[in-house]
């Protein structure tokens, strides 16, 4: 029997995932907590895979067009993945599914999504508030040996091990918060290859941190994640393709609003 509830959230979350360019982990974690009841360790642990194998389409599309900065990935992932294990393994010591880790995924998760909405607002502000999308400029020639060194050189390490800490603990790292901080990271990399870094190198930081949870604390809903994928995959594909005709300033404050409210109401404030 197909659930057709899981499908349907799975296609809203991909198509705005595809609309707006905000990161999918910010949005499921949320609807399997409070709109499907799943426990916050399950939501995490199926929210990684699910997010790892949406965005691997993207992944494939950036370094079609040659966007993805291959340099920043690979020390990005590296520090990402040496994160992610030192957050499993903390995980699989004091156990997923206490209470005390239950509390500390909600608190994180909740910060995480202030700083989501925060970094998306911002995002709109320096869009100028266009009604709507614009083509992407043409990248100016740039030395890519250049553009891909950090500003201080044990950012990518340090921020790349907090990115892969939290994205076991929360689902949410990359997107929003992503792209800011590369921005403050690697001044001098053009906009699009930011973008294509963020997600490039969260796509394997997921999967593997999706795979642990999977392994090593049993937190991973394998009936749920198809069927969310089922609905996801046609949705990002239909997102990407409305996306010079949508009012995206609106549609991005209007995220950056609910997920301000979900992350007020998961630390408990409201």
């Amino acid at each position: 029997m197909i659930e057709w509830a899981y499908v349907a959230g799975g296609a809203v979350v991909g198509f705005i995932v595809g609309l707006t360019g905000v990161g999918g982990g910010s949005l499921m974690t949320p609807l399997l907590l409070y709109g499907f009841g799943v426990s916050p360790s399950v939501a995490v642990g199926t929210d990684l895979l699910f997010a790892g194998l949406t965005k691997g389409v993207g992944v494939w599309s950036f370094a079609r067009r040659g966007l993805v900065p291959w340099r920043v990935v690979r020390d990005l992932g590296g520090a990402s993945v040496a994160g992610v294990a030192a957050m499993l393994l903390v995980l699989h010591t004091v156990g997923a599914a206490s209470k005390e880790v239950e509390q500390a995924i909600r608190v994180a998760l909740g910060v995480m999504l202030l700083l989501t909405a925060m970094a998306t607002a911002i995002k709109v502000m320096q869009a100028g508030w266009r009604w709507r999308a614009t083509p992407a400029p043409v990248l100016p020639p740039a030395d890519d040996e250049t553009a891909q060194r950090p500003r201080w050189r044990w950012a990518p390490w340090g921020f790349g091990a907090a990115i892969g800490a939290l994205v076991v603990l929360t689902s949410v790292g990359a997107g929003a918060v992503g792209v800011v901080a590369l921005m403050a990271i690697y001044p001098r990399l053009p906009m699009a290859r930011v973008v294509a870094a963020d997600v490039t190198y969260a796509v394997p930081v997921t999967l593997i941190a999706g795979l642990g949870h999977a392994a090593l604390l049993g937190t991973v809903d394998w009936a749920l994640l198809g069927w969310l994928l089922l609905g996801s995959w046609p949705g990002i594909w239909l997102g990407s393709r409305l996306v010079q005709h949508a009012p995206v300033a609106w549609l991005r404050t209007a995220l950056s609003a609910m997920l301000g409210w979900v992350g007020i109401k998961l630390l408990g404030v409201v």
